[in-house]
């Protein structure tokens, strides 16, 4: 990993052999992270289980009987399978798994699911098409 890198908690992080993560690096692992085998991320990625209410009343601060004030944090894991290369300023949502062998583009925001085997990109990111060789370049 190329510095800096923020992580929220990192005990809920595991990450696999063969990991690289360029500057910038934030991960706000609320819960599990899973990061597979020969997974590569570009600069300015973010890994963000937290969610957060639509409803503004279960968003607001709440106090403590001792005066103390929190708020009510949840969140949905991510999981990243083997091979897979993450493009720069990509985000990741909760609730995701990237399959095995899968290219997300640049700037893409994954706010759902991606199969095995694909090129997605965009936002929200989408699956572009398949990726039948192990050398193919995708098109941008």
């Amino acid at each position: 990993m190329q510095s800096p890198v923020q992580f929220d908690y990192g005990i809920f992080t595991t990450v696999g052999k063969g990991f690289y993560a360029n500057f910038n690096f934030t991960v706000l692992d609320t819960c599990p992270i899973t990061i597979g085998d020969n997974v590569f991320f570009g600069p300015n990625c973010s890994l963000y289980t937290a969610m957060h209410s639509l409803n503004p009343a279960e968003r607001a601060y709440r106090r403590r009987a001792d005066g103390s004030v929190y708020d009510l944090e949840y969140g949905k894991p991510i999981t990243i399978r083997n091979n897979c290369w993450i493009a720069g300023s990509v985000t990741i949502c909760g609730g995701v798994t990237v399959g095995d062998n899968c290219v997300i583009g640049a700037g893409s925001v994954v706010t759902r699911s991606i199969p095995a085997n694909f090129f997605a990109a965009g936002n929200p990111c989408r699956v572009i098409r398949e990726l039948t060789e192990v050398n193919e370049t995708p098109n941008y």
